[in-house]
């Protein structure tokens, strides 16, 4: 009888993000909307956000950081993986060329699009890729410019995007070492997928050969029906993912890291949870809801920061369209952002 393959995990090993320098206030958005810096912080908890300049791409957010985690890694990857929700084209995938732009040769390259919880999802992606021996070491990259998808005169949507890129290095290595990802708890529900869409540009709107109606190009938000969901789905699958890796309970977990979607569905969240503000991470007040990038640059700045150190039990949640969301817990290994 042939012996069974020893379980490959794929393991944390490298980290960085990238925020394009140029920064708008709450003030300069006071400007040409009628809001003020008080409303904003009040109700999304956000003072300020990066956003592109004119020409600059996802791509190029992507290639910065995944620079930065391979850099941190000390070493290349046969495999790159994209999670975006504004890839530069509709056709191709941005994955392949942000690879030829890293000097990655021939590799696997793709995108993967969940919103918000892309990065959950392309966790999950890369693990599998690694456990099934396809890849050694895999990038995974979780980039968006959402601004260049929000409409400029909406004060529901204006206020909370911004644009970044985060991105980790995995590699093939034991299930019982820190860094390794264990199970990621995915989670969709299609039937409800206009909660949270840009509603033109896709073949259904292409194929009815007709102009699309003003503003619909513009991502679209019903605020309160996504603020019970978000929170409905975080609080769950985080209560899976404790589950699935051992724990008594999601306040088991040293540091809770968070979709940076909105401060009041990360308090209310991390609350219904039973964990402390102290153990909570954050940067929403100076980065907004970078859309995918959310999580992994939360991630690099916190332990660039010391907020977040080897040890620590961190539990990972994100929910964003689709409807999509996800989280997974892990004990953070000993990796040094670049």
């Amino acid at each position: 009888m042939s012996a069974v393959p020893d379980r490959r995990a794929a393991v944390i090993a490298g980290l960085g993000c990238h925020l394009p320098p140029d920064v708008v206030t709450n003030d300069d958005l006071t400007r040409r909307l009628d809001t003020s810096d008080e409303w904003i912080r009040t109700r999304t908890g956000i003072a300020t956000r990066h956003v592109v300049a004119p020409g600059v791409a996802t791509s190029d957010l992507a290639v910065e950081a995944g620079r930065r985690a391979l850099d941190s890694a000390g070493g290349g990857a046969d495999a790159v993986v994209l999670a975006t929700t504004t890839p530069d084209r509709p056709c191709p995938a941005t994955a392949p060329d942000v690879a030829a732009r890293l000097g990655l040769g021939q590799v696997a390259a793709f995108d993967v699009s969940a919103v918000c919880s892309g990065f959950l999802y392309g966790l999950a992606t890369a693990a599998g890729l690694i456990a099934s021996g396809t890849a050694g070491r895999v990038l995974l990259i979780a980039a968006d410019a959402f601004t260049t998808i929000v409409d400029p005169a909406d004060r529901g949507t204006a206020v909370i995007f911004a644009d970044g890129a985060g991105a980790v290095v995995l590699r093939a290595g034991d299930p019982a070492e820190p860094g390794a990802v264990g199970r990621v708890v995915l989670g969709s529900d299609g039937a409800l997928s206009g909660l949270i869409e840009v509603p033109a540009g896709g073949s259904r709107q292409r194929s009815s050969r007709t102009a699309a109606a003003p503003g619909e190009e513009f991502f679209r938000m019903a605020g309160r029906e996504v603020y019970r969901q978000a929170v409905g789905h975080m609080v769950a699958s985080s209560r899976l993912a404790a589950e699935a890796a051992g724990w008594n309970g999601p306040g088991d977990a040293d540091r809770f890291a968070a979709h940076q979607a909105n401060a009041r569905i990360l308090g209310t969240a991390a609350g219904e949870l039973g964990i402390p503000p102290e153990r909570r991470l954050s940067n929403i007040e100076h980065v907004g809801n970078t859309g995918a990038a959310s999580l992994p640059v939360l991630l690099a700045q916190a332990a660039a920061e010391g907020t977040l150190a080897a040890g620590h039990l961190l539990l990972l949640t994100a929910f964003g369209g689709g409807l999509s969301w996800g989280a997974t817990a892990l004990v953070w290994p000993d990796v040094k952002p670049c």
